[in-house]
């Protein structure tokens, strides 16, 4: 089952975390159990028990990143055309109450990065954004309240 959308550059950093902790991390764990065992009485090893919990962790990690890598579904910049607000876009709008003006760029979960203007398609703006165009106005409702965009410029990938 597909839960969630990524981006190109997404699905190669989490495949590269996945890589990393089973070819390095792993065995580095695994060699900290066995100097812990070679120690003695596992009952009363601090160093034991550490390594045992870092490496419930570490599998923990694994599990989870294989987890959201199998039911990705990766989205292709190629297929996004800008013409219409859609992940992978970099939206301008300008909010009708403070003239402000505001840049969102629409990715999966797990890329959202709010300080960097990076949302969410599932979050209520996103949602209340994709599939307009150039011109047109919106009514967002949030948490807060309602917000009102026209969207000025929609840009595939950063800009």
């Amino acid at each position: 089952m597909v839960d969630f959308l990524i981006s190109r550059a997404t699905q190669e950093k989490l495949t590269e975390e996945l890589r990393q902790l089973k070819v390095v991390r792993r065995p580095l764990i695994a060699k900290a159990l066995e100097e812990a065992r070679a120690h003695g009485d596992l009952k009363e090893n601090a160093e034991y028990d550490a390594a045992k919990q870092e490496q419930g962790l570490l599998e923990a990690r694994i599990r989870e990143l294989g987890d959201k890598l199998a039911r990705a579904r990766l989205i292709d910049d190629e297929n996004i055309t800008g013409e219409h607000v859609s992940i992978g876009c970099t939206v301008t709008v300008k909010d009708l109450k403070t003239k402000q003006e505001e840049i969102y760029r629409i990715v999966g979960e797990g890329e959202t990065d709010f300080a960097l203007g990076k949302i969410s398609l599932r979050t209520p703006i996103a949602m209340g954004m994709i599939g307009k165009k150039v011109g047109e106005k919106v009514e967002i409702t949030i948490p807060a309240g309602v917000l009102k965009y026209e969207i000025l410029k929609i840009t595939v990938g950063t800009d």
